[in-house]
């Protein structure tokens, strides 16, 4: 078998990979907001309860982000832009309720750990794009150079996430620290 050949078939696999499992899981978390437990009523409430206000709207922003980057993942569709979307959104969860925490995940209130990894894997995977596995490669709809790709998933995450904290996120004394 043509190394070559086995070298792409595994990155094609592991960009899958990636893909399928992060999609899934921020699609989960965005399914959840919606039709889970205290559904977006209780999400806009939880929301309000950290600071992001108004949380009706920011819960639907939240819920619908989650739930179309993590469609957007699995299919590997307009890659970098989902990619984008996730980190933002996990950039956000540090800011207003993990950072406050500690680095990991298993300290009191759940450290910044594990938001962090998702928000830097996905960044790196706006770079790498979806792999010739999916349906930015199939349609040839969104074929950008890796170079381009980072910088979209870095740019919009990054932007998308401290724009919507500058806009939204207002803790109260308690909530912050101060």
């Amino acid at each position: 078998m043509d190394i070559h050949f086995t070298s792409l078939v595994a990155i094609n696999i592991s960009l899958l990979a990636i893909r399928v499992m992060l999609g899934f899981m921020i699609f989960r978390h965005g399914y959840r907001k919606i039709f889970g437990g205290g559904k977006i009523p209780g999400t806009a409430a939880w929301f309000e309860s950290i600071g992001v206000r108004p949380g009706v709207p920011n819960a639907w922003a939240a819920a619908l982000t989650e739930v179309g980057s993590g469609i957007l993942l699995m299919l590997g569709l307009l890659t970098p832009l989902a990619c984008a979307g996730l980190a933002s959104v996990m950039i956000v969860a540090i800011a207003t309720v993990h950072r406050k925490n500690g680095f990991f995940i298993f300290n009191p209130g759940e450290g910044y750990e594990y938001c962090l990894v998702v928000a830097v894997v996905a960044i790196a995977l706006g770079g790498l794009g979806a792999g010739a596995w999916s349906l930015d490669h199939a349609i040839k709809f969104w074929h950008v150079k890796p170079a381009v790709g980072l910088i979209i998933a870095a740019v919009v995450g990054i932007g998308g996430a401290f724009l919507q904290l500058a806009a939204f996120y207002r803790p109260s004394k308690v909530d912050s620290g101060d």
